[in-house]
């Protein structure tokens, strides 16, 4: 390492937020950055610690010390050669993942943990600043025409491998631009689009086609509202075109809240609330327009997608905004439960927590209220969690039920299971238990043409996972052909 005791000068610093009155009015991202200088400071803290843990938590296992020792010595160019050798998005991972690695920095287990996915968001835009990051289309290509059918995080990064491998790739994706959950779940000001837009032009250069607004098998794969001028693609025309088709539609049937009132005008899934604001920031056309505009706003779910409730409707001008979560409040610090190098259950505040807003722990809703057909209230009941056989099991607390005032109720639970019926029924597939897309023998279907990956066959899970089964699907195909 360059600094083998960097660790012991260096305190942690993060790069921190605009100002709150400031960020509040606009949907530019929030995060700041530091300077070069500080940067390559934060890297020297990266310790030479034999075995890299951060490396093991990494889904794709990123090599950070190596990467980090190059930034520390300022070798922009060899740290981004080393970031992209693993990571073929690190300007998408770099802003929205959670940083697993960080958890499981040896550094972390009795000190602040480096500051890793700050470091590698450093390299990639220093890359790109300084001319690094540009098409290289494969020098030679092979036989062989791959469909990826999605255009979301996995089918990315399955897409980048294969025409990196010199085959034919042809990107199908239903709504009217690629990204998927990334551009039309994650707002603006946590991930700008123009990054998204930037990679892409990157990969058509490179030789991958897009094909949008084009759905296969009448597939719903869209975020909310699917452009109903999209064209439909039979998966017939597919089989006739392409030597193997991969499937990374995702996992999009939301999680609901069967409660009395469910019914009521005003109670919808957050995606949907969530993508008409990018829609709407992108200039796309909406269906019908989700505002919190002068309401009192609820969301229920204590996760990141609520989190991206908040600070939308913040933005928005929500007169008041409540996010309630029926588990306990997570402890400050890592619990004993969760030892380190494991990923620990702690309290999570975003910088949408820190915009405004009330967050209530171990409240589970009862039923929801209205009048003239739309929600105004909520009953709500405070519970209490204990271990039974080894399970956790809620109860309400006696006399605690309560009432919150709710014009918009947001529901941010995640999501179940694929449950896209025109795929799965028009190329025969099968289904687990859960609604994924049963695979065999690595990523095979029960259709022998037909391959799934991401969170089509494993449940919606983290962009940075989607990002790696999308690659070890590129290259368990490429072995195959």
């Amino acid at each position: 390492m360059g600094d083998p005791k960097g660790f012991l000068k260096v305190r942690r610093k993060i790069s921190g937020y605009r100002p709150v009155e400031e960020r509040i009015n606009d949907y530019s991202e929030v995060e700041i950055r530091l300077s070069d200088d500080e940067r390559r400071e934060q890297a020297s803290r990266c310790m030479d610690c034999g075995v890299p843990f951060c490396h093991w938590a990494c889904p794709v296992s990123n090599v950070m010390p190596e990467w980090q020792d190059r930034l520390y010595r300022g070798d922009w160019a060899g740290a981004w050669a080393l970031l992209e050798e693993r990571n073929p998005f690190p300007e998408f991972t770099g802003r929205v993942c959670p940083a697993l690695c960080e958890a499981s920095c040896v550094l972390g287990s009795n000190d602040e943990p480096v500051t890793i996915r700050q470091n590698e968001l450093a390299v990639i835009e220093k890359a790109y600043e300084l001319g690094l990051v540009k098409p290289r289309p494969p020098k030679k290509r092979r036989d062989g025409r791959i469909a990826v059918v999605g255009g979301g995080p996995a089918g990315l990064s399955a897409a980048y491998y294969l025409n990196r491998a010199g085959l034919h790739v042809t990107v199908y994706e239903g709504d009217r631009k690629a990204g998927g959950y990334l551009r039309y779940g994650i707002p603006d000001f946590k991930l700008d689009k123009s990054f998204i837009d930037r990679r892409i032009a990157l990969m058509e250069a490179e030789g991958v086609v897009f094909k949008t607004a084009v759905r296969v098998g009448k597939a719903r794969y869209g975020f909310g509202t699917l452009g109903q001028d999209s064209e439909v693609a039979a998966p017939e025309e597919l089989y006739g075109s392409f030597d193997l088709i991969l499937l990374t539609i995702g996992a999009r049937e939301p999680r609901d809240l069967k409660a009395p009132g469910r019914e009521l005008g005003g109670i919808v899934q957050a995606l949907d609330f969530l993508s008409l604001q990018n829609r709407s920031l992108a200039g796309e056309r909406s269906l019908e327009a989700i505002t919190a505009h002068g309401k009192e706003v609820v969301v229920i779910g204590g996760g990141d997608t609520g989190a991206d409730c908040v600070g939308t409707a913040n933005r928005q001008g929500a007169r008041s905004v409540t996010q309630i979560e029926v588990m306990p409040m997570p402890p400050e610090h890592r619990p004993a439960s969760s030892p380190w190098p494991l990923w620990p259950t702690v309290l999570k505040t975003s910088s949408s927590h820190m915009e405004g807003g009330e967050r209530l722990w171990a409240v589970n809703t009862k039923a929801f209220l209205g009048e003239g057909g739309s929600v105004s209230r909520m009953r709500c009941v405070k519970v209490a969690w204990s271990v039974q056989g080894g399970k956790q099991v809620m109860t309400e607390v006696p006399g605690s039920e309560f009432e919150l005032d709710a014009e918009l109720v947001l529901l941010a639970m995640g999501f179940t299971h694929v449950v896209q019926d025109g795929v799965v029924a028009g190329f025969g597939l099968e289904t687990d238990e859960r609604g994924n897309i049963r695979t065999r023998g690595s990523f095979h279907t029960s259709n022998p043409k037909v391959w799934a990956a991401g969170d089509s066959r494993n449940g919606a899970s983290l962009v940075v996972r989607a990002i790696a089964d999308g690659r070890a699907a590129a290259e368990a195909i490429i072995k195959t052909l």
